[in-house]
């Protein structure tokens, strides 16, 4: 048992709420912390300084706290409070009563927001993918668009570039270049927005038979989200479909992506679109059994 007084970490933890943390133990590089919220008594596992990430651990950890939270409400409540709101989403009033029932009622963000999601639908954001003006072919962007080139015709017809941003992450600048860029080059571009779930971007994958998948994840779930992309590929029959990765992700979690059976993984210190292009160029020869490009 870890003595809560010289664990910074805990007192980080613990907060304003002393009385809360009930028991801490040490078990195979993580803090383990029973921790009691009003009458709920859960457990929560903390990273202490393990390397070796295991990111299902921490999946359970949520899923358990969920459970948790759903097993000690008033499931008849909840239920009732989730009509109430589908019902007044569809007339003209305001949904704050319902909301705030909901709130009492113990419903969770996500069954909210799906409540709502069933009668107004989901927004998707203009990608500005279309709008923007070809870029200037200079002596490099020729270079990569003949390589594109070169590829197709060698594999039987134009190369096609998935791009997706799974997840909650909003942050699509960077995608919308890396996409600009692609279609510049000569690829056959299909980016559908923001918010994707993983089965989302699998189907699209199916329908569009596309020879490259790019994943661009800012909000720090990549290890979560492209896992799930990666297992749908395989179930769909498209494991050889190489998937390359975008964002703000740390060396380990990219040696563990890259294990996992990403070809690539491009963090902000790649800054250089063509280079990132070229390379995707080379892993679509790579999986399909081309030599190395000439053009390249």
């Amino acid at each position: 048992m870890a003595n809560l007084s010289e664990n910074v970490t805990l007192k980080a933890l613990n907060g304003k709420h002393p009385k809360s943390v009930l028991a801490v133990e040490e078990n195979l590089g993580y803090l383990v912390v029973t921790v009691k919220r009003k009458d709920i008594r859960v457990v929560c596992r903390t990273l202490k300084e393990n390397p070796e990430t295991d990111y299902n651990l921490l999946l359970d950890l949520c899923g358990g706290l969920l459970r948790v939270w759903k097993a000690q409400r008033d499931t008849a409540a909840a239920d009732t409070a989730l009509i109430e709101l589908r019902d007044a989403s569809k007339r003209d009033v305001n949904l704050m009563p319902a909301t705030l029932a909901c709130a009492r009622a113990g419903v969770t963000t996500g069954e909210w927001s799906a409540a709502l999601r069933e009668v107004f639908g989901e927004y998707r954001a203009p990608t500005g993918v279309a709008s923007v003006v070809p870029s200037v072919v200079g002596e490099q962007v020729g270079a990569l668009r003949a390589a594109v080139r070169q590829t197709g015709d060698e594999l039987g017809r134009r190369l096609k570039f998935l791009l997706g941003k799974p997840g909650l992450d909003g942050h699509s600048n960077g995608a919308e270049q890396i996409a600009v860029r692609a279609r510049d080059a000569g690829f056959e571009v299909v980016y559908q927005g923001i918010r994707l779930t993983p089965a989302q971007i699998v189907a699209a994958a199916v329908e569009e038979d596309v020879h490259v998948i790019g994943l661009s994840i800012l909000s720090g779930s990549h290890m979560e989200l492209v896992p799930d992309v990666l297992r749908g590929l395989a179930e769909a029959g498209l494991g050889d479909v190489p998937v390359v990765v975008g964002g703000i992700i740390p060396d380990a979690d990219a040696a563990a992506l890259k294990q996992a059976g990403v070809a690539a993984v491009f963090t902000p210190k790649d800054y250089a679109i063509n280079d990132i292009m070229f390379e995707i160029v080379a892993i679509v020869r790579s999986a399909n059994g081309l030599p190395p490009s000439a053009a390249a």
